[in-house]
């Protein structure tokens, strides 16, 4: 018996016990390569005629890519794109005429997709950055599509995230229905309320329409003062002529495009942008379409990392 014990006691401290099976350890994966940086000083310089600010950053020689934000925005917007797409692109940030932090001056021009598409080529020539590839941003799509119309030569390619061409709704009748109640519940009440100088009000019921009802009060303070800094521009978008703010581009005139052209959208975006974007795609009779996952308004800025990646794949095709 004692010789028993004694045996078992061995055993527990680890005399000639059998060695306890593991698993093993997968190596770990390779580390990403850390992003390069850049410059990413500002500059802020006269195109068509006005003051706009601008960010190039990049390899110079490298193949050019323009990214055109929308309303309620300025240049950064793309901060999660800008040094991303630099990598491998000569990448162009800018804000449109009156965003932040451009001058908030009255010059008598219409806020249009051809005024600003005026002002990207001036640019685009300038900077000598053509041709580019042009991403856009809802109106920024906009303007993006009136420079692929009116000045091709300048265009590589182009990325299109919702678009508000909403004259493209009157051809169906759940499309003309949506588009009837945008202006009735949203566009024509901001119209209204800056007329009588009630700038709050104004883009409270442009952001609700964009992200849902309530959605502006329910912001931190500080994103609130953020979009109130923008009230001068939409100010301008709102007042502006809608036969030149929403301008018709007829099915005619898209199906002339022959620049590539990839349509971009989220599955959580209001639908009246979803039935612009089949329209879109039936006019430019065009199946190079993308939806980004967990992604509302705008697009770029709900799922970034899958945004970049189905963008980057894109332009590297052309």
């Amino acid at each position: 018996m004692r010789v028993l014990i004694c045996s078992l006691v061995i055993a527990a401290c680890g005399g000639n016990a059998a060695p306890e099976k593991t698993a093993p350890v997968a190596p770990a994966p390779p580390a990403a390569p850390a992003l390069r940086s850049f410059d990413r000083t500002l500059h802020a310089a006269t195109f068509n005629g006005t003051r706009l600010t601008y960010r190039v950053v990049g390899d110079s020689g490298a193949t050019p890519v323009v990214f055109v934000h929308g309303s309620l925005a300025d240049y950064r917007s793309w901060n999660a794109q800008e040094i991303a797409f630099a990598q491998r692109y000569r990448v162009l940030v800018y804000s449109l005429r009156y965003h932040p932090p451009n001058p908030q001056t009255e010059d008598n021009q219409t806020y249009s997709p051809k005024l600003h598409a005026e002002d990207l080529a001036a640019m685009l020539l300038t900077l000598d950055l053509a041709p580019a590839h042009i991403v856009g941003s809802g109106y920024g799509s906009y303007v993006a599509l009136a420079l692929a119309l009116d000045h091709p030569q300048l265009v590589r390619s182009l990325v299109l995230a919702e678009p508000p061409i909403f004259p493209l709704l009157t051809g169906t009748e759940a499309g003309d229905s949506a588009r009837r109640a945008f202006y009735t519940n949203s566009f024509d009440p901001a119209r209204a309320a800056f007329t009588h100088r009630d700038s709050v009000a104004g883009i409270r019921i442009i952001y609700d329409a964009l992200h849902g009802p309530g959605r502006f009060d329910q912001l931190p303070p500080a994103s609130r003062a953020d979009l109130l800094a923008h009230a001068f521009e939409l100010r301008q978008e709102m007042l502006a002529s809608r036969e030149q703010y929403f301008p018709i581009i007829s099915c005619a005139e898209l199906s002339r495009i022959t620049t590539p052209i990839l349509l971009v959208r989220g599955d959580r975006t209001p639908r009246m942008f979803q039935l612009v974007s089949d329209e879109l795609a039936r006019c430019l009779q065009n199946d190079t379409t993308a939806t980004i996952p967990g992604a509302g308004y705008p697009v770029h800025l709900g799922n970034p990392g899958y945004y970049n990646t189905i963008v980057m794949r894109f332009l590297m095709t052309h």
